[in-house]
């Protein structure tokens, strides 16, 4: 009677599968193997497969391509904004139906608008982000392309003083009429104010 050896037998297993080669001359790597730029790192496939296509429809607008945490984003000239957003609402492969959000931001040396966009037929979210002077804060206005964005910039241009070229009416949404200064604006004096 032989012993058996468990080392030998361990031996003789079966070797674990590995991939086949792919089919001869095809070294490029997939999409999924390929390594992501680090500004695109946060990004799913799939944010990263919506991402392509939203650059595809914007080509004409020199996109810059990134991401805000999770969210496909895309960079544009100022001037662009209200072409951009129709186009995001109109062309079928975004189909950003929705705004679901316009922030401003006080970087001192430039405002920054971000939009935040949103596909009810897909669920894909799109942030679009502009810059603009803080001495002369101008963007077009998309309240033409949703209506919700009457209400974002009404606040913007309140607590920013951002000025929307064709808005309806930028009239006072949070302040009152006569309201002196920019209280979103990181120099406005909040510890100079007076009691009565």
């Amino acid at each position: 009677m032989e012993e058996s050896n468990p080392q030998e037998s361990d031996s003789e297993a079966p070797a674990p599968a590995q991939a086949e080669p792919g089919p001869a001359g095809n070294e490029e790597p997939t999409p999924e193997s390929s390594p992501s730029p680090p500004e695109l790192a946060s990004l799913s496939q799939a944010g990263r497969d919506f991402l392509a296509v939203s650059q595809e429809v914007f080509k004409d607008f020199q996109a810059e391509a990134g991401s805000l945490d999770n969210l496909p984003q895309l960079t544009i000239d100022a001037k662009d904004t209200a072409l951009v957003c129709d186009l995001a609402k109109r062309d079928s492969r975004l189909g950003m139906k929705q705004l679901l959000c316009l922030a401003c931001v006080d970087y001192e040396d430039h405002l920054q608008l971000v939009y935040f966009l949103h596909s009810l037929e897909t669920d894909n979210t799109l942030v679009l982000k502009t810059s603009v002077p803080p001495d002369n804060p101008r963007v077009p206005s998309i309240s033409g392309v949703w209506q919700a964005g009457d209400w974002y910039e009404r606040e913007a241009h309140d607590l920013f003083g951002v000025e929307f070229e064709g808005h309806p009416g930028l009239t006072p949404l949070l302040l009152y009429e006569g309201f002196e200064g920019y209280p979103g604006r990181k120099d406005f004096p909040f510890n100079d104010y007076q009691e009565f």
